[in-house]
This record gives structure tokens, sequence and C-alpha cells, in this order.
């Protein structure tokens, strides 16, 4: 079969790449491992599907660091606002949170997931489902695509395959495998966007036990870091957005540590130490009878309260009139600096996005083109870029896959009966 675009992957840089390039009349086809397109799209937000970033896009480009020099381009090509607008007016309104994360109005990743499928088929996409490719390989007259289904001929192809996170999604690696074979240096993948492993056993004393605002920091040579946001105590260890966007900010140094990292969580960030010293005190006088412990449970949930307090040295059980104004004290600074040991980072399989992949040197930012074959495309999160948690990744998909299908379509223009 020979048709004018193949596109390795139906996920969200795939879709989207393939309808910018339909519209231009050319022929595209996906081609798709899995029997059904965007399973990791479905999965996204907790199925609820965080799908941009409300902002300036400016702001978006900072929020992606030392990538954001690559991404700025595309990222100012397709904004968040576009992305917003292309759903809405197919019927799926968007609602932005207070911290910038935009949610399909009916919560519902299945949405987002339709509007790209139709659009996709209306456009004359050709869907090829359960097709493993299994080989790249350039030509003077384009690409052979070969697959488990049936070879297919390209004049050009996109790579949209994403990373190795998630794996039982569909991403395995696969396009590291077809890029390396055209040429392209792979950035060694490693888990960004993940859970991290602690040494206290404490901490999976309280797991499942949430926290809706922390602050942690950490100091890495001379750089100190920090992340707010939720957490979540896992049976390894702390996960939830405020550590996974810290992993990401860590990702390089625990990738192979060979030393724990130590953090201090703030687990009363809606405080400043002298008014959370000043908020207990007045509970205490309130209720002198009350034990440490339940004062402290009026701020963190009662299991940490009273981890708290062990780690304080204090008798949770103690009568709050009774605590001296030093015993206090410590407990105060370890609610608001509660030391963590990370020793490493959950496995990539469990991470939302994978740092890595094909090296950014080597593709073109303003057309996602490859530098060193013609014709070679690459869209999301395949390329080496990674974003923080709240909807940056999947606006990285959407930008680049634009920019790709725009670009890839452009020198096909001319040679549409050619493949008609």
């Amino acid at each position: 079969m020979k048709r004018g675009i193949s596109i390795i992957g139906a996920g969200p840089a795939g879709l989207i790449a393939a309808i910018y390039a339909a519209r231009t009349g050319v022929p595209v086809t996906i081609i798709e491992a899995n029997a059904q397109p965007g399973r990791k799209l479905l999965l996204t937000g907790g199925g609820r599907c965080n799908f941009t970033h409300a902002g300036r896009t400016d702001e978006i480009v900072q929020a992606f660091g030392k990538a954001g020099r690559f991404l700025r381009y595309s990222l100012h090509e397709s904004p968040p606002a576009d992305i917003i607008e292309f759903f809405q007016a197919r019927g799926v309104p968007a609602t932005a949170q207070s911290d910038g994360c935009v949610f399909p109005t009916s919560n519902k990743a299945a949405d987002v997931l339709d509007v790209l499928l139709r659009e996709a088929q209306t456009l004359g996409v050709h869907f090829s489902h359960r097709a493993v490719v299994t080989d790249v390989r350039a030509y003077d007259e384009g690409f052979a695509v070969h697959t488990s289904a049936e070879p297919i001929r390209a004049t050009r192809v996109i790579i949209a395959t994403g990373g190795v996170s998630w794996p039982q999604t569909g991403s395995t690696g696969d396009g590291y495998r077809f890029a390396a074979a055209l040429g392209h240096t792979i950035i060694p993948p490693k888990p960004a966007l993940v859970p991290l492993v602690a040494q206290e056993r404490w901490a999976g004393e309280l797991a499942g036990i949430s926290l809706p605002l922390v602050k942690i920091q950490t100091t890495v040579g001379n750089h100190r870091i920090t992340s707010a946001g939720p957490m979540l105590f896992t049976q390894s260890g702390v996960g939830g957005p405020a550590v996974l966007d810290l992993s990401r900010l860590l990702a390089d140094e625990l990738f192979g540590a060979t030393h724990d990292i130590t953090v201090k969580i703030d687990v009363v960030a809606r405080f400043d130490e002298s008014q959370l010293d000043r908020q207990f005190q007045e509970r205490v006088q309130a209720h002198p009878r009350k034990a440490v412990a339940g004062i402290l449970a009026e701020f963190v949930p009662r299991q940490l309260a009273q981890v708290l307090c062990r780690l304080a040295r204090c008798d949770g059980d103690l009568q709050a009139g009774q605590l001296k104004a030093e015993l206090r004290r410590r407990l105060i600074a370890s609610a608001k600096a509660l030391p963590l040991s990370i020793t490493g980072a959950e496995p990539i399989a469990k991470a939302t996005v994978t740092r890595g992949g094909v090296s950014t040197e080597q593709i073109e930012p303003k057309t996602m083109e490859s530098k060193l074959r013609t014709g070679l495309f690459f869209a999301g999160e395949v390329i080496d870029v990674d974003g923080p948690c709240g909807g940056y990744n999947l606006q990285m998909c959407w930008s680049t896959g634009a920019v790709a299908g725009r670009a890839a379509a452009g020198p096909l223009r001319e040679l549409n009966r050619t493949f008609r």
C-alpha cells in the first residue's frame, strides 16, 4: 500500500498530527499496534484528562525549563488557547481550575478522544489497527514501514510512539529503535513524574493518606529545589503531584543514584511556622485536656499527627495543657520540615512521563523534521522533552504534533494526485 504520510502511533501527538496533515488533502495513514487508539490518553488525569494548562504561552514555555527553547516555536504556533478552542468548537467545552489545570467540563477523557477520532475520520484519515511496526527503512523516494499487518510505502513518516512509561498502554519504546536505526541519537530514558521511594518505614505506615497542599524542598549541589501541591503517602514512599514534579526536577540525580537524597516536607503549608505555632497554642488554650496528637490532628490527618509526635519524641497522649514550650516548638518544626530520605524512584513503567528519547539537537524545532533524514518527523513524548504535572505534557503533544503534521504535508500538497 502506498500513501502520502504514515504516522506511527495513535496517541494524542499522532492523532493531532494526522488531523493537521489531512486538512491539506494529503492521504494520511495512522499505524497503531493496539486494537483501539488513545489508550494512554484515556487514563490521563485519572480518566478526566487534564489536556492542557491555562496561562500565557511564555509561561508554558518557561515551565519546560531547558526544553522550552526547543518547544518555543511549536507552543506559540499551537498554544493552549487554540487546543481549548479546537475541542470547544466540536462540542467539548473546557474548565480551568484555580491551579491552571484544564479539563473537559464533562471530566471524561473519552470525550477528548472521541473528538480526535471523529475529526480524523471526517478528514479521511486511514487507520491501521493491530499493526505492529517492525521496521522503518529510508529510500530515495521515501520510506518503507514494515508492519505485522501489511507493508506501507510513504513519502513522509511521523514517529509519535510515546516513551516507555505506562507500557501497558502500548508505550514500549519502539520509536527509539526506529529513530536509532535511521541515525538518531537516543538520550537514555529515565522516569519523570514518578512516585519516590523512601527509606523510612513510617511513610509506608501512612499509605493511602493524602494531603491537599505540601511544600517540599531539598538541595542538590548549590541548587535549592522546591515543589508544591497535593501529596500522597504510598507503600514504598510518597506520590501525588508535588512529589511527581519533584521527581522530574531530581530525575538526573535519582537515575543510578548511589546515595539518598534528604527532602523536607512542610505538611501544613497553608500556614507559616509562626502562624501554625499561634494556631496550635490557641487550640491548646481552648482544649487543655485534649491529647497533643488530637490537637495536631486538627491540622493534619490523625495517623500523621501520631507519626509527627513520635518523631519529635513527644507522647501523643499527653494532655495538651502539660506540653512544654520547647517540645511544642519541636513539634511545629517537625510539621514544617518533616525529613524524608529518598532512596530512588519507582520503575519507569510507573512514571507518567518519560525523560529522554530522540535528541532535540537532531530535530528542526520549526517543523519537527529530522535534520538527518528528509521526510522523517517526530511528535510527542518520543522526543527528549518533558514538563511538569498539570497538562503541560499533553500540550507539548498537541503543539509538536500540529507542527509536524502541517510540515509533513506541506511538500506533498502539489503531489496529491500521485497518491490518490
